[in-house]
């Protein structure tokens, strides 16, 4: 049977190039008589891939020695208690905005820590929209400034950088390696790696050096982002096999021409498929223009027989090899996670399909 494609919002698509790659190299790395999967962490073999990782990922978005990078075990959700239980070691003052689910929950897990802020919030579009910047509340002598650039489940993604004096934090994970960054712009960059980097199991953290001092007393240790960062992410085993996979996936995206390429064609696919949602009558994104996302695309039916019908759109598209195009649950309708993997052929044969399923059951 010949591969699909995937619009899962995570864990999502990988490049099949790559996982052609680790199949070939499965049983046997480079002659080595046994897998990645079981080498020790200490190994020169997987010492040296995760060395090949942080400097190929170093390269792909500029990032300068005051920044140490780490991988992690845990998603983008352990870092929710890791961030203010690094940075809250001088204050407990923290700023936080709202624009979706992944904010509301990184808020929730920082309460438990930090006197929260929220600084701004769209809770009252539905999440819609990004809070215009002249609401802002912001409080410049907080530890940090979090936002989330591009919330997965909504579909909403900021297009400017906040400007404040604290640090920003960030949870990147839907969108790093999406396009170019100024790491500089950022105190902390974090990300789960399954939409973008590689498999489930490994978290990016890219934290600058000055933040690795100001942590609390009561941070526990496999959490502690310098006590990561001194023993070059082996603190403990790491997932080496994610970390192996990612390590092949940024060469991927070398090859590809690096974040400038990737930008180009993922601002393409983002066009062509919210482009003809705008031209269509059938479908509708919620989403701000302004603030649409690059990488997931909401959509919904507007008939009166929606509901029913974005089952069938969901049943129809699954046998016609489009797969997980079903919305969150908190959301409804349908959802395109168009991530670098995707490749632009499956947007185009998404919109064939949405043209053709429209002529059959628009009014």
């Amino acid at each position: 049977m010949s591969r699909r494609y995937n619009f899962c919002a995570g864990p999502a698509a990988l490049p099949e190039e790559v996982l052609l790659q680790a199949r070939d190299e499965l049983l046997d790395w480079q002659d080595a008589g046994l897998s990645i999967m079981e080498m020790s962490h200490r190994s020169k073999e997987i010492v040296a891939i995760a060395e090949q990782a942080e400097s190929d990922l170093r390269e792909l978005l500029d990032i300068g020695n005051h920044y140490k990078v780490i991988f992690t075990q845990g998603g983008a959700s352990t870092q929710f208690a890791a961030v203010p239980l690094n940075l809250t070691g001088n204050t407990r003052a923290v700023d936080y905005v709202n624009t979706g689910q992944w904010s509301k929950k990184a808020i929730a897990e920082a309460k438990r820590y930090a006197d929260v802020n929220i600084a701004a919030s769209s809770e009252d579009t539905n999440f819609s929209t990004i809070p215009a910047r002249d609401s802002w509340q912001i409080n410049n002598d907080a530890a940090y400034l979090h936002y989330t650039p591009n919330e997965t489940i909504g579909g909403v993604e900021f297009n400017w950088l906040p400007q404040t004096k604290a640090p920003l934090v960030v949870d990147m994970s839907s969108t790093i390696l999406s396009r170019p960054i100024n790491v500089d712009d950022y105190g902390v960059i974090y990300a789960g790696a399954q939409k973008n980097i590689g498999p489930a199991g490994l978290t990016l953290v890219i934290v600058r050096e000055d933040l690795l001092e100001q942590s609390r007393d009561e941070l526990p240790t496999m959490l502690n982002w310098k006590t990561l960062a001194d023993n070059d992410s082996m603190y403990n085993t790491p997932p080496t096999y994610s970390l192996y996979l990612a390590g092949l996936v940024f060469q991927w995206l070398k090859q590809q021409g690096g974040l400038t390429a990737m930008a180009q064609i993922n601002e393409r696919k983002a066009q062509k498929l919210y482009g003809y949602i705008d031209d269509s009558t059938f479908y509708a994104n919620p989403v701000e223009t302004v603030s649409r996302s690059w990488m997931n695309v909401p959509f919904t039916i507007e008939t009166p027989d929606s509901a029913e019908l974005e089952k069938t759109f969901v049943a129809e598209a699954d046998k016609a090899g489009l797969l997980n195009l079903k919305g969150h649950r908190s959301v409804g309708g349908m959802r395109a996670s168009i991530y670098n993997a995707v490749p632009e052929a499956a947007v185009d044969t998404l919109i064939d399909f949405m043209q053709d399923f429209a002529s059959r059951h628009a009014g």
